[in-house]
């Protein structure tokens, strides 16, 4: 038996590890449940976990499994059920499918997960790897096609890239995935940019700019933000649309 507070959290992480395939933060949590300390959340989630309802993964930021849902909420309704609960619990967000359409969360560059093959697909060259924390090599010559759904592509050309680190794991970027760039020479401050650092070294990084200078910051505070002048940064594309396996 669960009580109310464990109930709303199981099916809030259940909700968006549907809409968007990765778990909410902590934050987030915090919020829709409209408690005053992550510390609850945390007793919470320890509480699920003993009932076998939840299950944590080591070494893994904000990786969080259902294991299973409560008996009374059969496989027919859940949809029903958890779509009314999470617009309550997160106004403004529409659910569609399995990607996030809100416009303040794609603002805030959260990227747009891949859909279903029915929506249609097309190839966008991968050419290479990007890293999410110390910038590595810049970047290489195509080395695959990736099917990408058409509604994640926009105008202009695109290419993927797989991400190596973990400081982006608070925008929902980890290692592995795959991310889809928007080939643009140019960002508004805020968007989550490749960024080549003095012709030489290439990172995915959110992009802002101070005065004549450009910062790139991580979204994981185990990592600083850089800066550097502007003539050493060059903008090779911003974030559209992020695709991952299990």
């Amino acid at each position: 038996m669960l009580t109310r507070k464990q109930y709303e959290l199981l099916m809030f992480i259940h909700e968006r590890v549907r809409e968007s395939g990765i778990p909410p933060s902590f934050d987030e949590m915090k919020e829709a449940l409209d408690l005053k300390s992550k510390s609850g959340i945390h007793r919470l989630i320890t509480a699920l976990e003993e009932r076998g309802f939840l299950r944590r993964m080591e070494k893994r930021a904000r990786a969080l499994e259902i294991i299973k849902l409560p008996d009374n909420v059969s496989e027919t309704l859940r949809p029903a059920t958890t779509r009314s609960q999470a617009q309550r619990m997160s106004p403004g967000r529409q659910i569609r499918g399995e990607t996030r359409t809100s416009a303040d969360t794609r603002a805030a560059g959260t990227p747009r997960r891949a859909m279903g093959d029915g929506e249609g697909a097309i190839n966008v060259p991968l050419v290479g790897r990007i890293a999410a924390g110390t910038p590595i090599e810049a970047l290489q010559n195509k080395m695959a096609d990736v099917p990408v759904p058409s509604g994640m592509i926009g105008r202009g050309d695109h290419y993927a890239l797989e991400v190596t680190g973990d400081s982006m794991i608070n925008a929902g970027i980890l290692d592995g995935d795959t991310v889809i760039i928007q080939e643009v020479d140019s960002a508004n401050t805020g968007e989550i940019v490749v960024a080549l650092v003095d012709n030489a070294e290439a990172t995915l990084k959110r992009l802002r700019r101070r005065g004549d200078s450009i910062a790139l910051e991580a979204a994981n505070p185990a990592y600083e933000t850089r800066l550097y002048g502007a003539d050493r940064v060059r903008v090779q594309g911003k974030l559209v649309g992020l695709i991952r396996r299990y």
